[in-house]
């Protein structure tokens, strides 16, 4: 392997741009030598960049990943540096399950939503004249008449979760108007 690079060679290698390097290079990640204008990467400098790249994929902050690369001690064999990655990421997998729980939270609600206003469109493009705020108080009704019968399945043949009843949805449409 090459002893140096410029900054055009570690650009194509790592599939960023030269400006994003300098930026590196700017927030003090980067400390290439100059020869006259020209940067002269080490091996070291491309490796602090797969790192700093590395960092950014998995939402370590510029910040965190500057922590990280400040603890580069090979004389105790990285062991404090290992350590703190170690645990900042176990703190990063706890916010991205967060995230991830949000998300499917957020994709269980957008599919109700979805099923709800298809089944309404369904319904409008039948023929039925019907308003968006009817609608949704007859299926509430039949959903209270199931609860009560403790059917799991409204007149209508779709499943409903008693816990989340349909005018969560918003009486008004799922936007303005009917």
């Amino acid at each position: 392997m090459k002893k140096t690079f410029t900054i055009t060679e570690l650009s194509d290698a790592f599939g960023v741009t030269p400006r994003a390097i300098r930026f590196y290079e700017d927030k003090g990640l980067l400390a290439p030598a100059r020869q006259g204008q020209s940067r002269i990467y080490s091996r070291a400098d491309r490796t602090r960049l797969a790192l700093i790249l590395r960092g950014k994929r998995l939402g370590f902050s510029l910040a965190e990943i500057q922590e990280l690369l400040d603890l580069y001690d090979p004389a105790d064999g990285q062991v404090e540096q290992i350590r703190q990655l170690n645990m900042k990421a176990a703190d990063r997998i706890s916010e991205l399950e967060r995230q991830a729980a949000e998300i499917e939270s957020m994709l269980r609600e957008l599919r109700l939503a979805r099923a709800a206003i298809t089944e309404f469109l369904q319904v409008r493009d039948a023929g039925t004249q019907i308003s968006w705020r009817d609608y949704v108080g007859q299926r509430e009704a039949e959903r209270a008449a199931c609860a009560t019968a403790g059917a799991p399945l409204t007149p209508s043949g779709r499943t409903w979760d008693p816990d989340r009843p349909f005018s969560a949805f918003d009486q008004d449409g799922p936007v303005a108007g009917d």
